[in-house]
């Protein structure tokens, strides 16, 4: 009787969770699975008539290809470059804007709040041209700056937004512990607010490295080819007539290892910041 109710239980459970939840991971990482093979399967393969779900020969051509012909270094190298710079300058200012917000009442800070949601509520396009318009009067078209300052304009705004609710879910009892040890408001942000924001923190910089790491539209118009990211070279590897396959799904595997590789130490961080030392012992 009880064997019986055990294996019902179980057959319940697999139908309503274990199964559902293997073919809603399989439909997600099912696109990323074929890129993967595709860039394994040599060029010719590819338009063959035969369907095949795995590369009868597969090789790491397109790899070599990818590095060799086409110095696909260089655009990871730029992307790295404005993705960190980005992500350092929206940090630096996010940081003690989001903290200024939460801890202290002024005038006009509701209505700077609400600006900075309703900013994203536009899309980002329509400060194409003036961004344009900028960068070429200041004589910053095709460089790393460019696209830094361009990134900033719509990730900083939604990064402060988001970054003050985690300010916000943080006790002010332990500013004013703080300040009664001797602290400033500087070094109450510094030793004690910010490792317990840490994890709030670790996820605003990651919106912004993806946000930067992935953007098309300004890279596009602001660069040339003194800096192309990793997007604009994965453009130009489609053709008017062909469309390079093999190259294409290599060099999509290869940009998301950098973004793969900041979750596994940001997850270490996520994980020490929700412990860290709030609590005086």
């Amino acid at each position: 009787m009880r064997k019986g109710k055990q294996r019902h239980r179980f057959l319940r459970r697999a139908l309503t969770l274990h199964i559902p939840l293997l073919i809603i991971v399989g439909f997600a990482l099912a696109p990323y699975i074929w890129t993967f093979l595709t860039s394994l399967t040599p060029e010719e393969d590819l338009y063959l008539s035969e369907f095949r779900y795995f590369p009868a020969n597969p090789t790491g051509t397109n790899y070599l290809r990818l590095f060799s012909r086409i110095d696909y270094g260089r655009n990871i190298r730029d992307s790295l470059i404005v993705a960190t710079s980005t992500m350092l300058l929206g940090l630096c200012i996010t940081v003690p804007a989001s903290y200024s917000f939460s801890r202290y009442r002024f005038k006009g800070r509701t209505a700077l709040l609400a600006q900075f949601l309703v900013i994203n509520m536009f899309p980002v396009v329509l400060l194409l041209v003036p961004l344009f318009i900028l960068m070429r009067v200041l004589g910053l078209m095709d460089t790393y700056l460019s696209l830094i300052i361009a990134y900033s304009t719509f990730t900083i705004p939604f990064s402060t937004w988001m970054l003050t609710g985690f300010f916000n879910a943080i006790p002010k009892e332990l500013d004013e512990a703080a300040q009664i040890d001797g602290c400033n408001r500087f070094t109450t942000l510094l030793r004690v607010v910010f490792p317990v924001a840490l994890p709030g923190i670790s996820a605003t910089g990651i919106y912004i490295f993806i946000t930067a790491w992935n953007e098309f539209i300004y890279a596009a118009i602001l660069t040339g080819s003194n800096v192309r990211t990793i997007p604009i070279a994965l453009q130009n590897m489609i053709g008017e007539f062909k469309i390079a396959w093999g190259l294409l799904t290599a060099g999509g595997v290869v940009s998301a290892v950098p973004v793969i590789v900041l979750f596994f130490f940001i997850q270490k961080q996520l994980i020490h910041g929700m412990t860290a030392g709030a609590v005086k012992g």
